[in-house]
């Protein structure tokens, strides 16, 4: 069974952030070069996504229960990693979003993988700071969710400018 819910979240910082809602999701400490250049920044209980624009971009979070097949073919960039929600309640938002007012999934309580793939990033660049007025230039993040042991954070595609 999947669950896929559509949002629009501002990727303040360029960036957006998927996290155990009671946790403390602090990557203060996680943006290293290697994660900007991988668009993924990994704590405990926090994942931050790098975006290649600094406006709205569209959303797609998928809860599926088991993991999914390959289709990076499908998309410019792709990472994953595990990510410990002990509450069992998984929250995605803009990284200076109000964290009570964000988007809240039930998923299998520790831990659990996530896959972020994105796509229309060429065009998102290209249209900078206005790429967020067409559907055509919005960058598009697909986030998937499915219980699984730990293990640590792969680049599966990799997309640079």
């Amino acid at each position: 069974m999947t669950t896929t819910t559509e949002l629009t979240l501002f990727a303040d910082y360029f960036q957006i952030h998927v996290c155990d809602a009671d946790g403390h999701g602090d990557l203060s400490e996680s943006w290293t070069q290697q994660a900007v250049a991988d668009h993924l920044a990994v704590a405990q209980d926090a994942l931050g996504i790098g975006t290649t624009v600094n406006v709205n971009v569209f959303v797609t979070v998928a809860l599926l229960s088991q993991e999914p097949s390959d289709d990076s073919p499908a998309f410019d960039h792709v990472v994953e990693a595990g990510l410990d929600v002990p509450s069992g309640r998984l929250m995605v938002l803009g990284c200076t979003d109000y964290g009570p007012d964000a988007a809240t999934f039930d998923v299998a309580s520790g831990w659990n993988r996530v896959r972020v793939s994105q796509s229309n990033l060429a065009q998102a660049v290209q249209a900078d700071v206005d790429s967020d007025q067409s559907p055509e230039t919005t960058e598009k993040v697909r986030i998937q969710v499915w219980a699984a042991p730990e293990s640590p954070a792969a680049v599966i595609k990799r997309w640079s400018r």
